[in-house]
């Protein structure tokens, strides 16, 4: 176990002699000059130690070498922290000891007696829980901690830009290269590398892009080439409406080529479409939309405008007729964890609506941070708003998860009440609803802090009331827990009146909000997952279950019920993810419930999907295994994102997402150890109950930039996108109690390549409108293979330029196959020529496989 001891960090600077010498107490500007000269590498040594700590099933070794500057002595206190998001098991170092400070923040001190020199090298073996898969898990930004001064982070940990790709780089974490050592967690594990010769296999056994006729995406229920004369729009168009009002399609029309002109666009509802339904025509010199709704209207527009981008102003006759297979298609942005801003937020509203998502969820308050201002409450943004480095929290929340310190921060800020109404407009022009989220009772340390702030300066002002009415925690609970990401402070107490009286009030001031954007609130998120085991040792909570009679394991589905039932009153419908909704009594739940399904194919979220909608509530599949966008595209240490649901998410496996046969996605998709095992029906859904939608995430806990929101975004976006609207040919019927393991027969392998190839074609052609839109999407790096003396390279999508050089030399267009020898870096780029992936290598000989 390790030591939870407070012991400073002191670096002493010895004489030749091995005297120390005296040493001028640590001031302000001497932490500054040791942050900005001392030495700081982190490194991934193994995934699989021959051993791990007592008690631990799986582990990792890393290890930090910290640099001591050669100029002048330091005897003051110095404490270095750092992020680690695994939990720590244990430090091993002749001269330091370390501790857990708070989530994910770890310190180093020094053991007693211990002195660091100048010049010299320390090493700190550090083993966690798990595995480290990913360089860019770790967090940067480490900080250097004096008594009495301000902190300031260790130059050598902030992270830079790559001056090609634009992507967030870490200087001071070493390359992973050992695949035997890094790729898998254990011995079972059969993860392999997404190589360039692999990439290469992956991409072959895929087949080539189909030609584009149709570039509409998603793909239409039908499309047909009708005889006739083409459409020049050279001229402009001419819009009338019937129906419709031209400000509900305002925003879709503003896709389309600029002007009033002389080809007629006639826009007008139609009886008897599904919902979001529309009939397209080009043809004959005009074209016409016939549309259920506003939001068909404008799927119709999109269509449009996505056929105008590949065939140019010269339209050859059409008939498209198209309606969603699911009535939600969702996005979830967590702004939580680390901020984005109102542009980025609503550049995204914009591409969703080209692709036809209708459902905006937003994650608004989180243990790291409250991103919505609340009138009345102006602490959960003044102080949830913003992590810095005043440690007392006084003023702001902690760093966690590599935070910048600087109030200026990209990963700090929040939406101003302007701010979220602006976005609700936007998104309401574009037919998408906002979901607003604030996860509760757990997760919620960023609330939890701002109202202690709050109390505290009502009590020095001798307001006790005040003080108490919005105050979230009991402070004579004694309880000890500790949650998955570390916290144990970041639960609500819900035995409390003042816990309800704060949640009455974000309600409220939201549902203003809301209302003045002219955008109803409909739906609100309370989270309700991962909550730790707290509450045992609150008096209010042992007094109030004395009171209702109900055990204290029951007291997280008290909660969920009581806020379900006060938003039912209000007539907004409640939503929460699937651990937490499934603990309640569906008798004391209100009729209309949303839940979100999170379990993975492979640990029991079938089951779970099944069971829930078998409760009549609305099921929303967030399936990590194809919906989970902080997930890595591939396996690969140079990727970004959390790999604890899955080791890579890329198009084409969110493309084969099967949401209307869950099990048979077990013939697709691997389990996390890359292992065929099968995915059972252990539940079976009732036949006259649903799924109605699909949604993605995208969780930032590792996403400090707007540039790496589209990276991870975009684009299997697009793949998600097609499976909330498009029926699978592949999909084979669900029948009660099936399984599937990996390469069934049962899925049509041959008709899921011949669609992705299609599916890919299309995707060739939006990658060059995400260009124009300025989305910095990602660029998969080529596959590439160098056999018999030639070079070979394809990409993942049609389009895309490939570029080559001998190591250190000048970037060439690939065009075919050419001699080469020795290594090759590639890379690929946009077609606009302004971004490039990051460079793969390639060396002659080396042997592929297909993962």
């Amino acid at each position: 176990m390790m030591k939870h001891w407070m012991a400073p960090l002191a670096l002493v600077a010895g004489s030749a002699t091995g005297q120390q010498p005296a040493s001028p107490a640590m001031t302000q500007a001497r932490l500054d000059h040791l942050a900005a000269t001392i030495g700081y590498r982190f490194t991934i040594v193994t995934n699989r130690p021959a051993a791990c700590p007592a008690g631990a099933a799986r582990c990792f070794e890393s290890e930090i070498a910290i640099t001591v500057p050669a100029d002048g002595p330091i005897t003051a206190p110095v404490e270095i922290r750092y992020g680690f998001v695994n939990r720590v098991l244990a430090v091993s170092s002749d001269v330091f000891e370390g501790r857990q400070v708070k989530g994910d923040v770890n310190a180093l001190a020094l053991k007693p007696g211990q002195t660091l020199r100048p010049g010299q090298v320390y090493h700190v073996r550090v083993t966690g829980v798990g595995a480290y898969f990913s360089r860019n898990h770790a967090m940067p930004n480490a900080m250097l901690v004096a008594p009495g001064l301000t902190p300031r982070v260790i130059a050598a940990t902030r992270p830079g830009t790559d001056p090609d790709t634009g992507r967030e780089t870490l200087p001071f974490v070493a390359p992973m290269t050992d695949e035997a050592a890094l790729a898998g967690g254990t011995a079972k594990d059969r993860t392999m590398w997404r190589t360039p010769e692999r990439a290469f296999a992956l991409y072959a056994a895929r087949g080539a892009a189909t030609p584009v006729d149709v570039a509409i995406l998603p793909t239409p229920v039908r499309a047909s080439r009708p005889a006739g004369r083409p459409v020049d729009l050279a001229g402009g168009l001419r819009v009338t409406t019937t129906g419709i009002a031209r400000d509900d399609i305002a925003a879709a029309l503003a896709s389309l080529p600029p002007g009033q002109g002389r080809v007629p666009l006639t826009i007008r509802q139609q009886s008897g479409l599904a919902a979001e339904g529309y009939r397209l025509t080009i043809g004959d010199g005009a074209i016409r939309i016939d549309a259920a709704d506003a939001a068909g209207a404008s799927h119709a527009l999109r269509s449009l405008a996505q056929q105008i981008a590949a065939e140019g102003t010269t339209l050859r006759p059409l008939t498209v007729e198209d309606a969603p297979r699911f009535g939600f298609r969702g996005l979830l942005v967590d702004v939580a964890r680390n901020f984005h801003s109102k542009p980025e937020l609503l550049k995204l509203i914009d591409r969703m609506a080209a692709y036809k998502l209708n459902r905006l969820h937003l994650h608004l308050g989180d243990d790291e941070g409250w991103r919505l201002e609340i009138a009345g409450l102006p602490e959960l943004t003044e102080i949830g708003g913003y992590r810095c480095a005043d440690l007392t929290e006084a003023t702001c929340l902690s760093p966690q998860l590599g935070a910048d310190p600087a109030r200026t921060a990209p990963t700090n800020g929040y939406l101003t009440a302007r701010d979220y109404i602006d976005i609700l407009r936007a998104a309401k022009a574009r037919q998408i609803v906002v979901i607003p989220s604030f996860d509760m009772p757990g997760h919620s340390r960023a609330a939890i802090r701002s109202m202690e702030v709050r109390y505290d300066r009502l009590m020095k002002a001798g307001d006790r009331a005040g003080a108490e009415r919005y105050r979230l925690v009991d402070p004579a609970d004694t309880t000890r827990y500790l949650s998955i990401q570390n916290y144990d402070d970041n639960t609500l107490n819900v035995c409390l009146d003042s816990t309800y009286s704060f949640i009455d009030t974000v309600i409220d001031g939201v549902t203003t909000l809301h209302r003045e954007a002219g955008a109803p609130l409909t739906t609100y998120h309370i989270g309700a997952d991962e909550t730790a085991g707290a509450w045992t040792g609150s008096p209010v909570c042992r007094a109030m279950l004395a009171q209702k009679n109900i055990p204290v394991g029951k007291l997280g589905a008290f909660f969920i019920e009581r806020v379900a039932g006060d938003l039912a009153k209000r007539g907004i419908r409640v939503a929460g993810w699937s651990d937490g909704m499934g603990h309640t009594d569906p008798a004391l739940m209100p009729a209309d419930v949303q839940t979100n399904i999170w379990g993975g194919l492979h640990t029991g979220g079938v089951a779970e999907a099944h069971a829930q909608a078998n409760r009549g509530w609305q099921v929303v599949l967030s399936i990590p295994d194809a919906g989970y966008f902080d997930m890595p595209y591939a396996a690969d240490p140079n990727e970004t994102g959390y790999d604890w649901a899955t080791r890579g998410i890329d198009a084409f496996q969110a493309f084969g997402f099967m949401p209307g046969n869950l099990p048979a996605n077990g013939a697709l998709i691997p389990d996390n150890f890359a292992r065929p095992t099968p995915v059972p029906d252990t539940v079976p859904i009732d036949p006259t109950r649903s799924i109605i939608g699909v949604q993605a995430q995208l969780w930032s806990e590792t996403v400090r930039r707007d540039d790496q929101v589209d990276y991870m975004l975009f684009p299997r976006l697009l793949a998600l996108a097609e499976r909330g609207w498009a029926r699978e040919a592949w999909e084979p019927p669900y029948v009660a109690g099936q399984s599937y393991a990996l390469g069934d027969p049962r899925v049509d392998r041959a008709a899921l390549l011949a669609e992705w190839r299609d599916f890919a074609g299309r995707v060739g052609v939006q990658l060059r409108t995400l260009d124009k839109a300025g989305v910095a999407y990602r660029l998969a790096p080529p596959g590439a293979r160098i056999t018999a003396g030639r070079l070979e390279a394809n990409s993942e999508f049609p389009g895309t330029p490939i570029e080559y050089r001998k190591v250190g030399g000048a970037w060439r267009r690939y065009a075919g196959p050419i001699a080469a020898t020795g290594a090759v870096d590639l890379r690929t780029r946009t077609a606009d020529g302004r971004r490039a992936s990051r460079i793969v290598t390639v060396r002659a000989s080396e042997p592929s496989s297909v993962r």
